[in-house]
């Protein structure tokens, strides 16, 4: 069914602009059609996907859901020593405040 609605909008899309370009020369129709076809496929898609349930992520037991975003426990165990036990981009700076941490010569 949802094919059918796909189809049916890129078939609407390209008649629609046959009917607006009735009166021009052949090669602007099929273009047109073809714009038309274009125009008709995204919505056609998108009306075609209304009511369908999203299909959820496998996971095996080894992997939880946020595997890749560097926040699930098993990201954070698995880069306690290159992260020192910090979360990502909670890091302390390496130098004291007031010991001139910012200085261009500490980066060279």
């Amino acid at each position: 069914m949802r094919t059918l609605i796909f189809i049916g909008f890129v078939v609407l899309g390209a008649l629609l602009a046959l009917l607006l370009s009735m009166h021009d020369d052949w090669a602007t129709r099929i273009v047109a059609m073809g714009v038309g076809a274009l125009f008709g496929a995204p919505l056609g898609a998108a009306i075609g996907s209304i009511g369908r349930k999203r299909l959820r992520a496998k996971t095996d037991g080894n992997h939880s859901d946020l595997s890749g975003t560097s926040t699930s426990p098993k990201d954070l165990s698995a880069n306690y020593w290159r992260d020192k036990g910090h979360p990502p981009f909670m890091k302390p700076a390496n130098a004291e405040p007031d010991v001139h941490m910012f200085d261009p010569d500490k980066f060279g």
